[in-house]
């Protein structure tokens, strides 16, 4: 297969030079491990000290990551990012909150974007987190089987409640709907609660949406046990599938709490677990839908290649591939321009808020070797083909 991706006037059609320079300086910084660190740590005490720096961020990393500060606001990035056939997934990027009024704002929020994707072709998703619904702590003791308080379980009810209208709104609008993966130690909780949902609400065909962070060497086994379930109950399965983003967090708990890493043991056995959950898949296709969510091109081809070699049609619409908004154009649009289904993830709301998010994405990318050096490559070749024209 032709190596499509390193056509960076696709990719960057919708930069205006400017936005290009100033994607070329963000990723320059973020290429630098001590820059990331300072700049988390002094963005954080200035959020913390309300110093008036929302306007900075907003202007530098918000916008090159980021739809809006509401979901009006990220509209005209929809719009125009659906002139080259690339779809969004309004993706409320509000984290770590713990009360009950957040979780409630959060729900609307959710219900809110799912009206919008029903109105747009061009937001074929909704999504949420789990711990948009709840808290993380509460996870953890449910999966963990722990006895729950009076309030716990009365709070728990509340999360099942919020998950159940979420799903049910998505089925009645015909909505196909991502629920985030999130830390190993409150996921199983939630498997419970989607596997509920997929159960009740992928019948005829995939609205709920799991995902599977496939840096954990469980989760193919999991898969495949869900995989039976499903057989037996008569259900599809929709899956997100990714590398996964928690990875320093998973090894120092599991280091420090002495149980063994969830994570695989390298970077090629993540790989490796990735393609085999994408492979099991496409075996299994005719009950299954894959959210393909990859910034990795070899993964990114051999799935292209397992549909041609299955005769399935490019815009088949169980098979998505979705990146991160501000990241990886070169695979998204030059997907979108050979005709495959494609999202991007478009994280939205209030700056102060969006924080956490941003600062995890700087930190995942100096992690993850060889991605922002990429990033850096592809800006500059469009750069220098601009200059040279």
């Amino acid at each position: 297969m032709d190596k499509i991706f390193n056509n960076t006037e696709v990719a960057f059609s919708l930069k205006s030079d400017t936005e290009l320079d100033r994607a070329y300086f963000l990723f320059k910084l973020i290429d630098s491990e001590p820059l990331v660190r300072i700049g988390t740590a002094v963005t954080n005490f200035a959020i913390k000290a309300h110093l008036p720096v929302e306007g900075l961020i907003r202007a530098t990393v918000f916008d090159h990551f980021c739809g809006g500060v509401n979901e009006q606001d990220c509209l005209s990035v929809v719009d125009k990012m659906y002139t080259k056939g690339v779809s969004s997934v309004l993706d409320y990027s509000v984290e770590g909150k713990e009360e009950e009024a957040q979780f409630d704002a959060a729900l609307e929020m959710t219900l809110k974007t799912i009206e919008f994707a029903k109105e747009r072709k061009a937001i074929p998703f909704a999504v949420f987190k789990p711990t948009g619904f709840g808290r993380l702590d509460l996870y953890t003791k449910v999966g963990a089987k722990s006895p729950l308080t009076d309030d716990e379980k009365e709070e728990w009810n509340k999360v099942k409640v919020r998950f159940e209208k979420v799903c049910k709104t998505a089925y009645d609008k015909d909505v196909a709907l991502l629920i985030d993966a999130e830390e190993s130690w409150m996921q199983d909780a939630a498997d419970e609660l989607v596997e509920e949902m997929m159960v009740q609400y992928n019948k005829e065909k995939v609205i709920v949406f799991n995902t599977l962070q496939m840096y954990r060497w469980d989760r193919l086994d999991y898969l495949k046990s869900l995989h039976e379930r499903a057989k037996l109950q008569g259900f599809k399965i929709g899956m997100k599938l990714v590398r996964g983003a928690y990875m320093e967090k998973e090894n120092k708990r599991a280091e420090e709490l002495g149980y063994p890493t969830p994570i695989c043991a390298s970077k090629q056995a993540t790989d490796d677990n990735y393609n085999a959950a994408v492979d099991y898949m496409m075996h299994h296709i005719e009950t299954m839908a894959i959210f393909a969510g990859t910034h990795n091109e070899a993964s990114t081809y051999k799935l292209l290649e397992m549909l041609a070699a299955n005769g399935i049609g490019k815009n088949d619409n169980r098979i998505w591939f979705g990146q991160l908004y501000g990241m990886s154009d070169n695979i998204s649009y030059n997907l979108a321009e050979n005709g495959y289904n494609v999202a991007k993830y478009l994280p939205f709301g209030p700056v102060r808020d969006v924080m956490p998010y941003l600062i995890r994405r700087a930190e995942e990318n100096t992690s993850v070797a060889g991605q922002t050096s990429r990033e850096l490559n592809l800006l500059k070749t469009e750069r220098d083909r601009r200059k040279s024209k």
